[in-house]
């Protein structure tokens, strides 16, 4: 019936209407997660989806600053910190929330006298809701002692934003001022997968700039620390230990050695196999790297074994260009020398990280791999003062113009 009137309200004003359905207690179930968890979970993929198909670039929410209070309040039960303090940000990404200002009292008052329609869920009086219970027995008391509760707790909130806001940035310029970059010239190779950090210097930050770091860190990776698992880094740091933690989820690791701090997404990447366009750009969206390849007559022969760009003799080439995952057993006979070597060797030697090796795409023909790009190439492809035809390729950050 609700639906039913919301578009029928929604065709009154020539509003454009989209619905939606959900099976939240199932969501609830099989995701092990709580009712009103699980329903805000609903609600926001489907507004974007939503979003998406009516090509709209802002979703606006009806929250108001009532329930900003409630927020914080269940925020501080469940135990938080000045993050949780700060309640319901006003804009997230593209989700705004332009009612935040007026209380919940003040938005229906205003569409009461207005004649606008307007529609109370059923579940907002269930107290078995704890944001049911706030709502009707906890807010009710503390206005008792306080008829400006939601002025003072609004405060309260905004204040905590701001220096939340502070801190943030503080703790950032203290990631970046302490990373270590890793993977060379291809750091762009998985600046979303993993960061070093010199320990010491980390060590040296105020305790509460360390945690914060910490978290700051676990989330540009899309992990979540615990307050407890912040503790344990912290106190393995300050006694220069060796350790690792594992955020919730299981999606990003922290791990420590004395020297260096390395927070690392856990999950492997999957193998890949693509064709190199001939001549274009061949990109991936996923690691953000492109190669560009095309045939020239136009070519230098002197070319470096570890450079990101290359060129190869067309006439020693086998076949289609294909690039894949390095795997094990390849072997390569870089260029300049006589024997064979295990690439895992060489990647090794290049000093990349494990990730890096994952998500490097290694260049082959019809007989195998003919260049790792920073690492090595093929003897069996150089060009020499005799190549009449080459081709060249480069290897860069998708970004990055291609070199011509």
């Amino acid at each position: 019936m609700e639906l039913r009137l919301c578009e029928a309200f929604c065709k009154e004003l020539g509003v454009a209407f989209i619905a939606g359905r959900a099976d939240v207690p199932l969501m609830s179930s099989e995701l092990g997660i709580g009712l009103e968890e699980a329903g805000r979970n609903a609600r926001y993929a489907f507004f974007d989806q939503a979003a998406a198909s009516a090509e709209c670039q802002h979703i606006a929410t009806a929250h108001t600053r009532t329930d900003l209070v409630e927020t914080v309040l269940l925020n501080m039960v469940r135990g938080t910190g000045l993050t949780g303090l700060a309640g319901i940000p006003e804009r997230r990404e593209n989700i705004i929330r332009p009612l935040l200002p007026f209380s919940r009292q003040q938005t229906h008052s205003y569409c009461t006298k207005l004649g606008l329609w307007t529609h109370d869920d059923p579940a907002n009086e269930d107290l078995s809701f704890s944001r049911a219970r706030v709502r009707h027995r906890v807010l009710p008391e503390l206005k008792a002692i306080n008829p400006r509760t939601e002025d003072a707790i609004s405060r309260l909130a905004e204040t905590a934003g701001e220096e939340d806001r502070f801190l943030n940035g503080m703790a950032a310029a203290a990631l970046e001022q302490s990373e270590i970059a890793l993977n060379g010239a291809m750091r762009f190779l998985t600046l979303d997968a993993e960061a070093c950090f010199d320990e010491i210097k980390l060590s040296t930050l105020p305790d509460v700039l360390f945690k914060r770091a910490m978290r700051l860190a676990a989330s540009a990776l899309g992990g979540s620390l615990s307050f407890d698992q912040v503790l344990v880094i912290q106190k393995g740091v300050s006694a220069a230990e060796h350790g690792s933690v594992t955020a919730e989820g299981g999606e990003v690791a922290v791990e420590w050695n004395g020297e260096h701090l390395t927070v690392r997404q856990v999950k492997p990447t999957s193998p890949f196999r693509f064709p190199v366009t001939m001549p274009g750009e061949t990109s991936s969206d996923e690691f953000g790297w492109q190669f560009t390849a095309f045939v020239s007559q136009d070519f230098s022969d002197s070319v470096s074994r570890a450079s990101l760009e290359t060129v190869f003799d067309k006439a020693k080439v086998s076949g289609p260009l294909y690039f894949r995952t390095a795997q094990p057993g390849d072997q390569m006979r870089p260029m300049g020398f006589d024997g064979r070597r295990k690439l895992s060797d060489l990647l090794s030697e290049a000093k990349l990280t494990q990730a890096a090796r994952a998500r490097l795409p290694v260049v082959c023909d019809l007989v195998g791999p003919i260049w790792a790009p920073g690492v090595c190439l093929d003897e069996r492809v150089r060009p020499t003062k005799d190549t009449e035809s080459a081709i060249v390729i480069s290897f860069s950050a998708l970004s990055d113009p291609p070199e011509n």
